[in-house]
């Protein structure tokens, strides 16, 4: 019966082969077949959407459900919070299911691809293995957790349950950055001797009282949370750093953390950083920046969330410097980077790629925050 099927392919096979046994056209028809399948497959999966559940529908979420929205394969099937309402509020704007106990939505939804935690920091960890232990796939926002000790249980159970583990710095695919990075990268700064990163935001009091996780120590102050993507994106961009001298204080709010932070820095190519960080600024957020400075060029991408180049200067100019110089993100420069991440986090697991910031990459960055408050707790400088 199958050979009667395989009656079709016998002229084709016919010009490749002069012997033509019924075995050889057995074995042929078996790998069209299997070829058959494997395109049908391959079409039904271009068909498919990698289905999200966001858990947390406080201030960000709203970022991860419109970037998702605006990715063809990607679709937003449920979301949580512990405050009913709001999750019920938020579900009914995306259109999708809501659940006030992530453990339920983990057990129901168990056609979801990949869960976002967009919580408070201090429940990251817990989440993330929770989610990574009913085979979810899991997109954390910064940071990733509030010590290494959970970093690690994060990325021990994603790689035991074979899932991805991402981790949200947004702010690296913002176009000014992207610009800085590709000239760090084709060696127009010469030799880089200097780095800085200045954040310089306000957050009334009404901000911290609001939700009574903000200004806890167990969340962190500017520089685990206003300042965390500034700490990353200078040393992506810097390289390792070897020591860490830094103060704290908390100058103008009522809370437990820290509203200020100063860092000096020495990274291991022998360059020197500084960090500075405050949420005390009247009467608005006034910059967000990095500054880069070498031997032959000097950039600073500022405005207020890295997304706009300031200052842009280079020994060998070229026909292409003068539009750089202008270049900025979009008018919504607080959802780009989301969109262009989630693009790539919804390519890593389609294509079965590995993420380019995944748990380790966003253990570095834990790292150096937990080593800058060692530093400034015990008044001494630190070496990693």
């Amino acid at each position: 019966m199958i050979l009667s099927k395989a009656a079709p392919y016998r002229r084709l096979f016919a010009a490749q082969s002069h012997v033509f046994t019924e075995d050889i056209v057995l074995e042929r028809f078996i790998i069209t077949l299997a070829y058959l399948h494997q395109v049908k497959s391959a079409a039904s999966n271009m068909n498919k959407k990698i289905k999200f559940a966001i858990i947390g529908c406080g201030k960000v979420s709203p970022k991860h459900a419109e970037s998702l929205k605006s990715i063809p394969s990607a679709e937003l099937t449920a979301v949580c919070d512990k405050n009913e309402d709001r999750a019920k509020s938020f579900a009914k704007k995306y259109n999708c299911r809501h659940y006030a106990d992530y453990n339920e939505l983990l057990k129901k939804e168990k056609d979801a691809d990949c869960v976002i935690v967009c919580t408070p920091h201090a429940h990251h960890a817990e989440i993330t293995i929770s989610s990574a232990n009913a085979g979810k796939h899991v997109v954390t926002e910064k940071p990733m957790a509030m010590n290494l000790e959970e970093a690690d249980k994060m990325i021990a159970a994603c790689k035991k349950n074979n899932v991805k583990l991402f981790v949200v710095k947004q702010n690296r695919y913002n176009e000014p950055i992207k610009r800085l990075k590709d000239a760090i990268n084709q060696g127009r700064f010469g030799k880089i001797f200097y780095g800085n990163t200045t954040v310089y935001w306000s957050r009334p009091q009404e901000y911290y009282d609001e939700d009574p996780w903000r200004g806890t120590k167990a969340d962190g102050g500017v520089l685990m949370n206003q300042a965390s993507h500034h700490v990353d994106m200078l040393r992506w961009l810097m390289g390792d750093v070897e020591s860490i001298k830094a103060t704290t204080g908390t100058l103008t709010h009522k809370i437990e953390s820290e509203d200020t932070g100063l860092v000096i820095l020495k990274f291991r190519n022998g360059a020197l950083g500084t960090i500075v960080a405050t949420t005390c600024v009247f009467p608005h957020n006034l910059e967000g920046s990095v500054t880069i400075m070498g031997t032959k060029g000097t950039v600073k991408v500022g405005g207020v969330a890295l997304n706009k180049i300031d200052i842009w200067n280079f020994e060998d100019w070229n026909n292409d410097d003068e539009a750089i110089k202008t270049s900025q993100n979009p008018p919504n420069v607080h959802a780009f980077g989301h969109l262009e991440y989630l693009k790539e986090v919804v390519e890593s697991i389609e294509n079965d790629t590995p993420p380019k910031v995944d748990g380790v990459e966003g253990r570095k960055t834990l790292e150096l925050i937990n080593n800058i408050y060692k530093s400034a707790k015990f008044n001494k400088e630190i070496c990693l």
